[in-house]
């Protein structure tokens, strides 16, 4: 399948590096995102066609690891995730930050001490992390993905958004005229957003309730693409959207470290290239393909895989039966993958924030207000 090009808003470091202007010549604004699995940073400065990537940073911390037994972050866990944070407190001290948003998903929310970890991390770090809602997860993950959009040739999108301990799932209307103009310019909450759907089942989560079999890996791999499809059968919320799906114009984005890897492994590279799996369409049968390619593998020789790592070996078969259930249920031809979203809109939502509020006083004085600091 052919690929587009990312486009110059998105232009980052690879998933799990660092690379950086460091500069500091210009403003930069700044999000975070402590998931179940992954704590990731984005700083960037604003640019004509978005933003321009100042630095990038990521790391595995597997923050709810233990969680599907115990209903709590665990000492390790907690332990690693602050490291992470602490690291990324640094990097945002190097830059001149005028906005920043840190926020925590799932493995915070349901997490019994989740908000006595976050007072933790705001003592050790200086970072405030917000816990947002699923809704709040589901549409800054569409704004994230909104260049992604093939608006020529579909009326609607599916956006999967998995993450370690939960998956959003956004059915989002292409036609609505709100989606014209330039990505930075919208609110997340104004997208045509016409269904949502927040499971509580990530790649983590999912991994937990059903350890992998040796010997029997397509029976275990069916066991948890029927889960997760019961959830989504049991949601009829999006069914109003059905007869757009049965039509044929829809696509689906995904946007996971699973599925950017599932990406790699289609390609074949020798390491994994955000460049070449960002924006990258697949076919249902290139997902398939792939997907029963790993089923054949041990834990071991998934590991060996230069785009899965010994990090994702034993999760990225669960982001894949995720993936797998949503496409048996809301079947499209087409899905492009996503190597961005919820830090990404995070970072247009901040940088969007300033202008609306010298817009608001300039109507209130009637004149020309100074510039203000990012929320």
């Amino acid at each position: 399948m052919s690929q587009a090009p990312s486009p110059p808003d998105a232009r980052q470091a690879g998933r799990d590096g660092v690379r950086g202007d460091r500069r500091g010549e210009s403003p930069c604004y700044a999000a975070l995102d402590l998931g179940t699995n992954n704590c990731r940073l984005l700083i960037a400065a604003p640019a004509s066609n978005g933003f321009r990537i100042v630095e990038a940073y990521s790391r595995i911390v597997r923050l709810g690891e233990g969680m599907t037994e115990t209903g709590r972050l665990q000492e390790p866990a907690m332990a690693r995730a602050l490291a992470a944070l602490k690291t990324c407190a640094d990097r945002i001290g190097r830059h001149k930050v005028v906005g920043l948003r840190a926020i925590a998903t799932q493995a915070c929310r349901s997490a019994e001490n989740g908000a006595e970890f976050l007072k933790r991390v705001e003592a050790a770090t200086g970072l405030k992390l917000e816990i947002i809602t699923p809704k709040q997860e589901a549409q800054l993950s569409v704004a994230g993905c909104l260049n992604l959009f093939d608006r020529d040739g579909a009326d609607a999108a599916l956006v999967i958004d998995v993450g370690g301990g939960s998956t959003e799932l956004s059915w989002v209307d292409l036609t609505d005229g709100a989606l014209d103009g330039q990505a930075g310019r919208f609110e997340p909450h104004r997208l045509p957003i016409r269904a949502w759907l927040s499971m509580p089942v990530g790649v983590v989560s999912l991994a937990e309730r059903f350890p992998e079999v040796a010997g029997d890996t397509d029976v275990w791999f069916q066991a948890m693409v029927d889960d997760v499809k019961h959830r989504i059968v049991a949601f009829p919320h999006a069914e109003k959207m059905r007869d757009v799906f049965a039509g044929g114009r829809t696509h689906m984005v995904g946007t996971s470290g699973a599925i950017t890897s599932l990406a790699g492994v289609h390609l074949g590279l020798s390491r994994y290239d955000r460049a070449r799996v960002d924006g990258l369409w697949l076919t249902t049968d290139d997902c398939r393909a792939v997907t029963d390619r790993l089923i054949r593998l041990t834990p071991a020789q998934r590991a060996l895989e230069p785009c899965i790592g010994p990090d994702r070996a034993d999760l990225v078969l669960a982001g894949a039966a995720i993936l797998r259930a949503v496409q048996d249920v809301w079947p499209c031809d087409r899905a492009r993958v996503a190597d961005r979203g919820l830090r990404e809109g995070l970072l247009l939502s901040l940088m969007s924030a300033p202008s609306k509020r010298r817009r608001r006083r300039r109507r209130r004085r009637g004149g020309t207000a100074s510039p203000q600091r990012a929320a």
